[in-house]
C-alpha cells in the first residue's frame, strides 16, 4: 500500500474526516477531537488508526517520507510515498536537506505536495520569509515540478496520475490555494490561523 504523511500537521480535521469516512475509527469519534478524552489531537499521532507518523513539530514529515521511499527502493518495493507541506513550514531547514537526500537517491517513489496558499502563522509568506521563486527552488533541488489549482479536484487527480512526473528523480506539486478557501470572512485572514474561540458573530457567518 502507499504511505501519506501530513506534515503540516495543523491540516489534520481534512486527515480524520477521510479515515473516518473510511472506517478506520467511528464517525463519531470526529465530535470529540481535541477534548481531554479525545484521541484525535490538534496534531496526528501514530496512535490512531490509519495515522503513518505523529507529525506537527513542523518540517519533520518529508525527512520521514524520504525514509519511507528510500527503504521502499533498497527493498525493492513499489509502493509509493506522498506527503504534505504547508508553505510556511518549508521555511524550515530540515525541509531541504530532506529535499537534497530525496534527489541525491533519486527517490521517483516520493512526491512532496505543498500547500501553497501564501499565508502563515501571523502573516504573508512574502512578509514573514518570501519563498519565490519556489518553482525554482524545488527544480533546483533536483525535484521534478508541476504546478496546480490545489482546490481543483480534477487538476489534482491529473497530476498525481502523472507520477512519477520524472523516472530518476523526485517529484514537487505546487498546489495553488486560498487560505480559509469557501469562508468568505475567513479567506485569507491570518487571525483565523489560531483562532479558537468564535464569537457569536463568526458562528453566525460560518453558516450563512
Amino acid at each position: 500500500r502507499d504511505r501519506f504523511i501530513l506534515s503540516k500537521g495543523h491540516g489534520c480535521l481534512a486527515l480524520y474526516a477521510v479515515l473516518a469516512d473510511k472506517g478506520f475509527f467511528p464517525i463519531t469519534e470526529l465530535d470529540s477531537f481535541c477534548s481531554s478524552e479525545s484521541m484525535l489531537g490538534g496534531h496526528p499521532e501514530h496512535r490512531v488508526p490509519g495515522i503513518e507518523a505523529s507529525t506537527g513539530a513542523l518540517g519533520h514529515g518529508l525527512s520521514i517520507g524520504v525514509g519511507m521511499a528510500l527503504a521502499a527502493k533498497i527493498n525493492k518495493k513499489t509502493h509509493r510515498v506522498a506527503v504534505v507541506v504547508g508553505d510556511g513550514e518549508i521555511n524550515e531547514g530540515a525541509i531541504w536537506e530532506a529535499a537534497m537526500s530525496a534527489a541525491k537517491h533519486q527517490l521517483s517513489n516520493l512526491t512532496v505536495l505543498i500547500d501553497y496558499n501564501k499565508f502563515q502563522s501571523y502573516g504573508p509568506t512574502s512578509f514573514v520569509l518570501d519563498l519565490e521563486p519556489l518553482v525554482d527552488k524545488w527544480q533546483a533541488f533536483g525535484f521534478e515540478v508541476a504546478e496546480i489549482d490545489g482546490h481543483n479536484p480534477s487538476e489534482v487527480l491529473a497530476a498525481l496520475e502523472k507520477l512519477p512526473l520524472k523516472n530518476d528523480a523526485p517529484s514537487a506539486i505546487v498546489c495553488h490555494t486560498v487560505k480559509g478557501k469557501g469562508f468568505p470572512m475567513a479567506e485569507n485572514e491570518a487571525s483565523w490561523h489560531h483562532k479558537s474561540n468564535l464569537s457569536d458573530q463568526d458562528i453566525t457567518d460560518l453558516y450563512e
